[in-house]
């Protein structure tokens, strides 16, 4: 019987013991896992999907976006934890995070909202101790005590030591704060986290996916006429680049980097969705000493030194490409083809277009790269002169100069024959004095086998008078008579095209040349010898008369 007691009062002590370490840990408490850092490391870039194609992109503000896609280790304990991924662009949608590979998926997904600042690490050690230390100017001598934090970093901040309640900064010493640690949760970097459970524990490889805020991307197309091809037909030498923009403060490595050209349909505003972490300041405010009655003394103030330098811009005087430093004023001039040291491949994505860069590079924080991504030799096209000659937009018998304009076709006999993306277009022409700019624009979006036509500047040699011959209003439903006189003072012949107005506007008869729709107006193209003026009649009406 004795022995019997004696077995039940130990597993009722037993049982007793197994409850307390139950109540001593928390259910549900979860173990903080931190990632390794990204063993590998893609990016791709989306342009501001609102910028037209005669804007630029905005450096100081890009509304562009990111898919960042990173490959980290991770060890898990049994159960429950919790997993902090540091480093992450600071631009991050939280709401679009993907995190592959966990063998018990995701529960909940966290953005952390302070980055390690004063401020934030004042607040984390309200109520706890730190060191302060004040420093007497006259002796040079340090004195340091034990404090404990009593008030927040939103306004004056109040320590309580042996001696009571002061507050820092206020005293008219030199002080400086000690912390013994960072508070839990505090990171220099952006941190996001999530829970997830594991039944066994161990190490797996994940893969965290998200896209960012604050990137951008354009195309530039530098090009060089070459008039060396058979008679009335140009050629140009032609280099495009790729300025690819990150005006986040993380910087990403040895990063698979790619870029993706055509319109997206993005109805969310990633912007306030990011919600980037904030590095808070701290505020000191010290009360006034004596009587307010005493009034503010007027202080003798040197005066404020001269500003510091602008810091450069992201145009510097210096581009990095592919490990080697080249000047931006070869990033301007056909001899930056001899410079390429690698060039990004395009590639088909459903009816978008992507270019991958063929090496791995380094996006840095807050700044630009730069690729090449095409590059031809020699581009066949051909010039041609345009003049408006509308009914309602005739010069009343004034010679107006018409405009020169570069044809070509985005295709293999061309030289081209490539999806061609929105960007600057920089044309330069070889002379004595070496190659000079004559002229500067933006280009929409070319897709391969489209027409490319270009307005180079308007003529000096080959002016249009276009003017009706006929009196009343074209209006009318009756038969106008129109007159154009083209005078070509140059050494060839040129082809001229008459921008006759809107498809559908007005009916055409008894043209010198066929009439035919392009974007959306009706044109009829002539030829003019060289060295002489031609006049060409035709009649309009409104359609349906």
């Amino acid at each position: 019987m004795a022995r019997t007691l004696s077995f039940l009062a130990s597993s009722f002590l037993a049982l007793l013991g197994a409850l307390a370490l139950v109540a001593a840990s928390p259910a549900g408490a979860r173990q903080i896992v931190g990632a390794s850092e990204p063993a590998d490391i893609s990016v791709t870039m989306y342009r501001d999907p609102d910028r037209g194609a005669d804007e630029a992109m905005d450096g100081d503000w890009p509304e562009g976006f990111a898919m960042i896609s990173e490959v980290r280790t991770v060890t898990l304990p049994q159960g429950q934890s919790t997993i902090r991924f540091e480093g992450v662009a600071e631009g991050m949608v939280a709401v679009t995070a993907i995190v592959t590979g966990l063998p018990g998926g995701t529960i909940e997904k966290n953005r952390n909202a302070d980055l390690l600042s004063p401020a934030a690490l004042l607040d984390g050690t309200l109520g706890n101790r730190v060191r302060i230390t004040r420093t007497n100017p006259a002796t040079g001598i340090s004195a340091s005590q034990s404090a404990i934090v009593r008030t927040r970093a939103d306004g004056g901040l109040v320590l309580q030591t042996d001696d009571g309640f002061e507050a820092v900064r206020c005293s008219g010493l030199p002080e400086k704060l000690t912390f013994d640690k960072v508070p839990a949760g505090l990171s220099a970097r952006p941190v996001f986290s999530i829970d997830t459970r594991d039944d066994t524990g161990g190490t797996y490889q994940v893969t965290l996916t998200y896209l960012a805020w604050g990137f951008d991307w354009e195309a530039h197309y530098v090009a060089t006429l070459d008039r060396s091809g058979a008679k009335g037909e140009v050629g140009l030498r032609l280099l495009s680049w790729l300025t690819l923009l990150n005006d986040n403060g993380q910087s990403f490595n040895d990063a698979n980097l790619m870029a993706v050209a055509g319109k997206l349909n993005v109805e969310s505003d990633f912007q306030s969705l990011s919600d980037p972490p904030q590095a808070r300041p701290m505020r000191l405010t010290c009360y006034p000493l004596g009587s307010t009655a005493d009034g503010t003394p007027i202080r003798q103030m040197m005066p404020s030194p001269p500003p510091p330098p602008a810091p450069p811009m992201y145009a510097s005087d210096t581009i990095v490409v592919t490990g080697s430093r080249v000047q931006r004023k070869m990033m301007e001039s056909p001899l930056a083809l001899a410079a390429i040291g690698m060039q990004a491949g395009e590639e088909q994505l459903g009816d978008l277009k992507l270019y991958r860069v063929p090496e791995r590079v380094s996006v840095s924080a807050k700044g630009l790269k730069q690729v090449a991504f095409l590059n031809k030799d020699k581009v066949r096209g051909e010039f041609f002169y345009r003049t408006s000659c509308a009914p309602f937009d005739y010069f009343d018998d004034e010679l107006e100069p018409a405009e020169l304009m570069f044809f070509t076709k985005n295709d293999d006999e061309h030289g081209l024959g490539v999806a061609m993306p929105m960007g600057g277009f920089t044309l330069f022409e070889p002379s004595s004095a070496g190659d000079l700019l004559v002229n500067e624009q933006t280009i929409r979006d070319y897709a391969k086998g489209q027409e490319i036509e270009l307005t180079l500047a308007q003529s000096t040699n080959v002016f249009a008078e276009c003017s009706a011959t006929t009196r009343g209003d074209p209006d009318t439903g009756k038969w106008h008579n129109m007159k154009a006189k083209i005078s070509n003072a140059n050494s060839e012949p040129v082809r001229l095209r008459l921008v006759l107005g809107a498809a559908g506007q007005w009916e055409t008869r008894r043209t010198p040349a066929k009439v035919r729709i392009k974007d959306g107006a009706q044109i009829m193209e002539v030829r003019v010898p060289a060295g002489k003026t031609r006049e060409f009649s035709w009649q309009i009406r409104t359609p349906g008369a």
